[in-house]
């Protein structure tokens, strides 16, 4: 059985994004019937601040969150547009993640903004990020703005730009070399010289 986690990248109260990956993993779980699914809120759990020690040696939920992360085969990350990037929460999340975490996995950005000016910012950081640690990640991500929602709920061709990163990430699956493993050169951060 696979598993996809989900990882709601702010610290914020939920709202419009959450509502966004409950769609997008029920189009998962839709297309994929036995995904496990996991959605993980940083606003419910406590990573300490990335300072070079193992997760392990902190006191909070660090050590958990890498390993929930680290056990799932395909991974979503959301978050809202905060400075023209992703949130510092995220990035905080991904600093604590050793390479094995997303090496080889299919990884899924999601990304909001107020309005469609910074449609890129997020994807393309991200996309920065996520080639460091080797991921797998589809040509696009999903990019939705105060007009993708009506009444609180996802439009129609929002939730289908969902399902089909839903589609992408269970196809790239299909192709994903073994957990923590690269699908082509080994990445330089994973390197051990």
């Amino acid at each position: 059985m696979s598993k996809l986690i989900a990882v709601l990248g702010s610290v914020t109260p939920p709202g419009r994004l959450l509502k966004a990956l409950e769609a997008m993993t029920a189009a998962a779980r839709a297309a994929e019937p036995a995904l496990e699914i996991d959605v993980l809120n940083l606003a419910d759990v406590r990573i300490a601040f990335a300072d070079g020690r193992a997760p392990e040696a902190y006191n909070d939920d660090t050590a958990a969150v890498v390993k929930r992360v680290a056990a799932a085969d395909i991974v979503v990350l959301a978050s809202p547009v905060y400075r023209a990037s992703f949130t510092g929460s995220l990035k905080n999340l991904l600093d604590q993640l050793p390479v094995e975490a997303l090496m080889g996995k299919p990884c899924g950005i999601v990304a909001m903004g107020a309005t469609a000016h910074h449609y890129l910012g997020v994807e393309w950081h991200l996309r920065d990020v996520l080639t460091w640690f080797g991921a797998l990640v589809p040509p696009s991500g999903v990019y939705l703005s105060s007009a993708d929602f009506a009444d609180g709920n996802l439009v129609e061709s929002a939730s289908g730009d969902l399902r089909d990163l839903a589609t992408a990430l269970i196809r790239l699956k299909t192709i994903a070399p073994a957990s923590g493993t690269a699908f082509g050169p080994v990445p330089l951060s994973a390197r051990r010289r």
